[in-house]
């Protein structure tokens, strides 16, 4: 999955040792930029953290993320974890705001029946569009 936002700002810088060595975590405030801005907290660790300390507040940035939770005594915990950044660049800009504010961090793909040229093919002037975007 990917998510498109603003960078807020950086979190606290938070290091340990496990069975596996060192580690360290930092989190990355981001605010996406839809009609109803939504605010996420990015989880980095180790490889990415050098990565962050370049970001500037206000930058738009792209960031392949998964989503992975876990229980611990009984309550549940949720990361989205980043594994992977893209500066997004002025032209990369517009192709936010068209992105459909239901679903702001969901990848969507063709159904398996349809072709690629079916799917992206421009609607005729024939055609009932009922889509809201």
């Amino acid at each position: 999955m990917e998510i498109i936002g603003k960078v807020v700002r950086l979190g606290n810088l938070v290091e340990g040792t496990s069975a596996r060595g060192p580690w360290r975590k930092q989190e990355l405030i981001i605010e996406t930029e839809e009609q109803y801005p939504r605010t996420v907290c990015l989880i980095c660790w180790t490889n990415q953290i050098d990565e962050i300390q370049k970001f500037a507040p206000g930058q738009t940035i792209k960031a392949q993320i998964e989503i992975s939770s876990r229980e611990f005594n009984g309550k549940w915990y949720t990361d989205v974890r980043v594994w992977r950044f893209d500066p997004v660049g002025a032209t990369a800009a517009p192709a936010v705001a068209a992105q459909p504010a239901q679903q702001p961090m969901m990848h969507q793909t063709p159904p398996a029946a349809a072709t690629e040229s079916e799917y992206f093919a421009p609607a005729g002037e024939d055609s009932v569009d009922d889509l809201p975007f």
